[in-house]
């Protein structure tokens, strides 16, 4: 479950920085260029008292493990600090800070409150400058959700630093599995971004695909075969409850996506073998049809602005894909590479919409612009598919399958650059990640 963190602002809100220099504030510009990664150090979180003694060290490594896993920040580690805090009101030495290169210093402090509460503060401070960044911030929650707040902590650092909204408060809803290859069991699933707090939503007695945050995060959509045939149902992250999306009697629904008012949904229906797009309000049922072809329609994914809708199509005679009104009529096809073209998903940002692309027996990660041009592949495997976005749209999350009789479908992550390249960290086999927008 949620764990409540309630953000509580210490001061006023800060000003953001501009450029990363000794005589100005400090920036990351984020480009696709080659970037020396910041140098920084989070010393441990001082304890205000001796309950608050055991999260100090561990709130301190998430807030690390989140900002070098960017690829952006590399942590200058302990043993080389020369100044140790040992108080979060004491004036920090600069000179100390300087000598190591550390060019950002995060300091926290960690307290647990008369009723239980954990209290985390923290202040950020441009070394080279001699200023802090902004004002120092404070977050109350439970004691259970102290790595939520550590992610919370990370995501200011990110934002002040990049100018860039955070992504690391978020949770990616993924598809379990394990035993064999030719026999594999498949549960809903949903973890922290990096792959703690992992929980499952449904069993392995049926066949799960496809699993979609809701805008708001509270609600998962997926694909189930548990009646023989697929079939699209809605669950609440919170209860597990769910129900299944009416459709008509002989059809077969999949591949659904929420639009961006959390309402309606998107998706595919086969019957009488052909297949096409269709949208739904979930509330009401009510339906109507999008596409009306005999190829292949799929794997549609709405706009930010819920206006248009990108899918793909084997109406040219291979997969592509193609950009239409919300309200469906003439689409435009947007991929001309060489190569079948699959799963697109809107960028959150509205600027891109990653894909996956078989060509010359390898699979791709891609994005490309809204009309199809600056296409650029960002990895390259035996069979990597179905991208998703971190919240800022900055980052992709998708499968990876490893080949032969014991290939695994594993997790990874890259940037929009293609730069930053890493697996995420799972217990199980895991496919078919959907990223959730920043939690409240």
């Amino acid at each position: 479950m949620r764990m409540l963190v309630t953000l509580l602002m210490a001061l006023s809100l800060w000003a953001l920085p501009a450029v990363a220099q000794s005589n100005g504030p400090l920036r990351i510009e984020i480009t696709e260029g080659v970037i020396e990664p910041l140098p920084y150090a989070v010393p441990d979180f001082v304890s205000d008292n001796s309950a608050g003694a055991d999260f100090g060290h561990r709130i301190a490594r998430v807030i690390a493990s989140d900002l070098s896993g960017t690829g952006l920040f590399r942590e200058i580690p302990g043993e080389a600090h020369i100044s140790r805090i040992t108080s979060f009101e004491s004036p920090v030495q600069y000179a100390d800070w300087k000598v190591i290169n550390a060019q950002a210093l995060i300091t926290g402090a960690v307290s647990v409150d008369n009723v239980g509460k954990l209290v985390v503060r923290f202040r950020i401070y441009d070394v080279f400058s001699g200023q802090e960044l902004g004002n120092g911030l404070q977050l109350v929650g439970t004691q259970e959700g102290w790595r939520r707040m550590a992610h919370k902590v990370a995501d200011q650092v990110y934002t002040r630093i990049t100018g860039e909204g955070g992504y690391f408060d978020s949770r990616v809803v993924f598809v379990g599995e394990s035993g064999p290859k030719d026999k594999r069991a498949k549960r809903l699933a949903i973890m922290d971004y990096d792959g703690a707090n992992v929980s499952y939503l449904t069993d392995s007695s049926s066949i799960v695909l496809a699993p979609r945050f809701s805008p708001t995060g509270d609600r998962v959509l997926y694909t189930s075969y548990e009646t023989g045939f697929p079939r699209i149902y809605v669950l609440d992250v919170a209860s597990v409850g769910r129900r299944a999306l009416e459709t008509q009697a002989g059809t077969m629904s999949f591949a659904p996506r929420f639009g961006p008012d959390g309402r309606m949904v998107v998706y595919s229906l086969t019957q009488n073998g052909n297949s096409d797009i269709f949208k739904m309000d979930i509330n009401s049922g009510a339906s109507a049809r999008l596409t009306d072809a005999p190829s292949i329609e799929t794997a549609p994914s709405f706009s930010p602005d819920g206006s248009q809708i990108v899918f793909e199509s084997d109406r040219s005679g291979t997969p592509q894909l193609y950009v239409m009104s919300a309200n469906g009529g003439e689409a435009r096809r947007i991929s001309f590479g060489q190569g079948r073209y699959g799963t697109p998903v809107w960028s959150p940002r509205g600027d891109l919409i990653a894909f996956t692309k078989q060509s010359k027996g390898r699979f791709h990660i891609g994005v490309m612009r809204t009309d199809g041009s600056e296409e650029r592949l960002l990895t390259a495997s035996f069979l990597d598919e179905g991208p998703t976005w971190a919240p800022n749209g900055r980052v992709i999350m998708f499968t990876r399958e490893t080949q032969g009789a014991q290939g695994q479908a594993s997790l990874y992550s890259v940037d929009i650059t293609g730069r930053n390249l890493k697996q995420v960290q799972t217990t199980t086999g895991a496919s078919d990640p959907s990223w959730s927008p920043l939690q409240n």
